[in-house]
């Protein structure tokens, strides 16, 4: 039987030609709102992961250094294609986001969007996350999620074995995730659809940095 992340890589292969399509109008604002959040500052590095066809690029700061990731070959060769459009250096790659192949503390800043809701273990993509940050280092989060209040109900988590088979899980929650994975959430803002998407903005912890610290 195929594992959920070889049919993300598959499925997502699928969508990559119409991609765009949707996902670009559709979520142009969130992805504005959210990355606007984040404090840059010129020279820093930069990783997306699980950017796909690089729709966040057109909204980043020309003066740091990009990284980007997805697990689709396809969507990743959109991504890259993108990036010289734009006459972005950046550096596209195939990977998985439970298993980056970057150091630890190498980056200023991980953007995360639209991807802790379609993988199959989002508390190892955020452990990743974490790890390959630099203490003090900025986690910016858009997708959807169900309210941090309450669990989803019955109705919802039966709906939700058809939406991950297709598209998302929808019965995730943001502050149990990220914080639950040694992030401090400094940001919480609805962005699209009432409050289903959101826009977090999240530090690792002080501990975390700490021990990220030490360990260089």
């Amino acid at each position: 039987m195929i594992n959920t992340t070889a049919w993300n890589r598959i499925r997502y292969g699928l969508y990559a030609p119409i991609y765009d399509l949707v996902a670009d109008r559709v979520f142009r604002r969130a992805r504005q709102l959210a990355l606007d959040a984040v404090d840059w500052q010129p020279g820093m590095r930069v990783l997306l992961v699980g950017a796909g066809t690089g729709l966040d690029l057109p909204w980043l700061p020309r003066d740091i250094e990009v990284h980007a990731t997805d697990l689709s070959p396809r969507m990743v060769r959109r991504m890259q294609a993108r990036a010289e459009r734009l006459g972005l250096d950046a550096q596209c790659r195939v990977m998985n986001a439970e298993a980056l192949a970057y150091p630890d503390a190498h980056f200023d800043v991980v953007i995360m969007h639209l991807i802790l809701a379609v993988m199959p273990h989002p508390e190892r993509g955020l452990a990743e996350a974490k790890r390959v940050l630099r203490p003090g280092g900025q986690l910016c989060v858009m997708d959807k999620f169900q309210c941090d209040e309450r669990p989803a109900g019955p109705l919802r988590r039966l709906l939700n074995v058809a939406t991950s088979a297709v598209a998302t899980d929808i019965t995730r929650q943001a502050r149990p995730l990220l914080e639950g994975g040694g992030f401090a959430i400094v940001l919480d803002r609805p962005v699209m659809l009432g409050s289903l998407f959101r826009a977090l903005l999240a530090h690792p912890t002080e501990a975390d940095a700490r021990t990220a610290g030490s360990a260089q």
